[in-house]
């Protein structure tokens, strides 16, 4: 019978990786529906209206299937790890409960308006109800990394005896939620999402764009498609470069701050000097997929890299091997491969931003049939690259479920058997399975369908006051 620890895991990590898909998709498109929304109030080109009718539509099925595939995730803390919640609840439990009182109801609160109220409210209702949902959206990102990050990197608390067992006591709030970890979380979380938004809405837009310029295909509402495109570049050449940059930093706060967790990013077992960063790696033998080592590894790197990196310049700089830990080792092959594949995505990014910047530029970004198909196979890599960055500060702080104080395996829930476990996980294998392919098939029907039909511009007057009456209120 499989570990109830292990099983738990897995349920964990299978409800996390198909839950962050949502608020992703909804955190990422918050910007852009915003920049929408004060373009169409503002006028002129109706290609707005589209824009913000079309992914308003997305931005909706995501954040439905989101607060339920949420909802779960909370609940996990009791059924699975019961003892990390008696550990950690007073501390825990503090962002988790504002994430719903404060960021949920504002963002549910103004949906409504939102996505119903166009022709029902003034212009000005409007467009605030577009700001609460964008910042009710990435309010709600602020709790939930509030509480990762305080797993990640531990601070404002003492332990405390109650009933016999050490329980977490919150002494310091300022110092508990604003860690130092807390900036280079949320700013790598945010970007990623609106990079992530962005590679989607290029990617959908270049198949149309490429039906219509490349294989002369008539395409209905092709000022749409090539607008998003234009759109998503912008996004691109902005997000892109900033993610590696501030990964980079990122990086070397984990150094300081969790020194295993980059040894098994790096796959370094005994301490070593001048380790280089690794871009592109490929074992010499099958047996370093499940056990690499960053000095027996063939593969594209910056000598020095890894070095230079954890030190902030200094290529010669030391890192600590997993040796020397008191702890196992994280499982380091998932951790490795997973960051080696993140990273080599970013600049993979870099450089479709820029190829289609240059292609704009020059004036031949809608006959570009290569980078149309480049676009098109990239559209979810940036969801891809969210999933590995997260397996990576996951798996990599493992065996810690909080960083030098609770192990996983002392969080899971005492009375949890392999049994139970095992036929939740299948439960759930097969529930998030099809909700997965429900919201795939409802997104594509959407795309599919393409833009709505827009009407003429309202008067003025109308759209600064509102309507006087809508039919139908009787």
């Amino acid at each position: 019978m499989i570990d109830p620890v292990l099983a738990s895991r897995f349920q964990f990590a299978l409800t996390t990786i198909v839950h962050i898909i949502f608020p992703v998709m909804s955190m990422g498109l918050a910007p852009f529906l915003i920049y929408f929304t004060w373009k169409d109030i503002r006028g002129g080109d109706p290609v707005y209206e589209q824009l913000r009718r079309f992914w308003t539509k997305i931005f909706a099925i995501s954040f439905v299937v989101g607060t339920v595939t949420g909802i779960v995730l909370e609940f996990e803390f009791g059924t699975n790890f019961a003892a990390f919640s008696t550990t950690a609840g007073e501390l825990f439990g503090g962002p988790l409960a504002v994430e719903g009182m404060m960021a949920f109801m504002l963002e549910a609160t103004f949906l409504g308006i939102f996505v119903f109220g166009r022709e029902r409210v003034s212009d000005r209702l409007y467009m605030v109800s577009s700001l609460a949902v964008g910042v009710g959206t990435w309010l709600s990102a602020v709790w939930i990394l509030i509480a990762n990050s305080w797993m990640q990197m531990p601070r404002g608390y003492e332990l405390v005896a109650e009933d016999g067992q050490e329980v977490v006591h919150l002494v310091d709030p300022v110092a508990a939620y604003l860690t130092p970890r807390f900036g280079y979380m949320y700013v790598h979380m945010q970007n990623a999402a609106v990079e992530s938004v962005a590679l989607f809405m290029a990617g959908v837009s270049a198949y149309y764009v490429y039906r219509h310029h490349v294989w002369g295909h008539q395409t209905e509402n092709i000022a749409f498609w090539q607008k998003t495109l234009k759109i998503a570049l912008v996004a691109l050449l902005i997000t892109a470069p900033l993610q590696v940059l501030q990964g980079d930093l990122y990086a070397r706060h984990v150094y300081e701050t969790q020194p295993q967790k980059f040894a098994a990013m790096e796959a370094v077992w005994d301490t070593e000097a001048y380790v280089p960063e690794y871009i592109f790696a490929i074992p010499t033998d099958l047996s370093q997929f499940t056990d690499p080592r960053a000095k027996e590894l063939f593969g594209i790197g910056i000598p020095g890299g890894a070095s230079w990196l954890a030190s902030g310049g200094d290529a010669t700089a030391e890192i600590r091997g997993l040796n020397t830990f008191d702890t196992e080792a994280p499982p380091v092959a998932v951790v490795f491969w997973s960051f080696r594949a993140m990273v080599g995505m970013g600049f993979w990014f870099i450089l479709l931003a820029f190829w289609g910047g240059y292609r704009w530029y020059t004036g031949e970004l809608f006959e570009d049939g290569l980078l149309h198909k480049a676009l098109m196979a990239s559209g979810l890599l940036g969801i891809a690259a969210v999933e590995l960055g997260w397996v990576v500060t996951e798996v990599g702080r493992q065996p810690w479920v909080i960083q030098g104080v609770l192990k996983t395996s002392e969080g899971v829930s005492p009375g949890l058997t392999g049994t139970e476990a095992m036929v939740t996980l299948a439960g759930f294998v097969g529930v998030y399975a099809g909700i997965l392919a429900l919201y795939t098939y409802v997104v594509a029907r959407v795309i599919r369908e393409g833009p709505p039909s827009v009407p003429g511009p309202r008067p003025r007057a109308e759209r600064d006051t509102g309507p006087a009456e809508v039919p139908g209120d009787d």
